[in-house]
């Protein structure tokens, strides 16, 4: 079986974006074409609707563009587990509103029983400080917390 893994709304941004002109941005760019053209097969693949949504916003080409990567993808719902998980995950760490709404993900993906948690947002989700307040909130409600990281720290061997 194919380890599961939630695709967040950055990483179809990085993909379907035109090239940056800052280095930095088109190295991860670069990264992510790489990861979805020769790793992506070994994952089954999930989002959500709340990715759906974020990815409708902005230039309607654009929005097209991520929307059409998204159509093959297996959604899962943002039920009231999910809601109740991150509702804990805010109050219990006085997370920023910011953060709050992208901590939506890490509550689906954990509740789902993903394995991985794909993301380019370095500063609210894949975010080492974070991690360490939600696992040990995962842990206390009885769930485990998915590995939250880049397409560049899931390229295999």
């Amino acid at each position: 079986m194919k380890p599961k893994i939630y695709i967040e709304t950055s990483v179809i941004s990085y993909l379907t974006a035109r090239m940056s002109r800052d280095i930095i941005t088109s190295a991860h760019q670069q990264i992510t074409h790489d990861w979805w053209d020769n790793r992506r097969i070994k994952f089954q693949l999930y989002a959500s609707q709340l990715v759906i949504s974020e990815a409708e916003k902005g230039d309607k080409n654009a929005a097209e563009k991520r929307l059409n990567v998204l159509k093959d993808i297996t959604l899962l719902e943002l039920n009231k587990e999910t809601v109740e998980l991150a509702d804990i995950f805010i109050k219990h760490k006085n997370i920023s509103k910011k953060v709050s709404e992208d901590i939506f993900h890490i509550a689906i993906a954990t509740i789902y029983g993903l394995d991985y948690l794909l993301t380019w947002n370095c500063k609210h989700i894949a975010n080492a400080e974070i991690h360490k307040k939600i696992a040990k909130i995962c842990i206390n409600e009885g769930y485990e917390m998915p590995t939250i990281c880049t397409p560049e720290e899931l390229m295999g061997e």
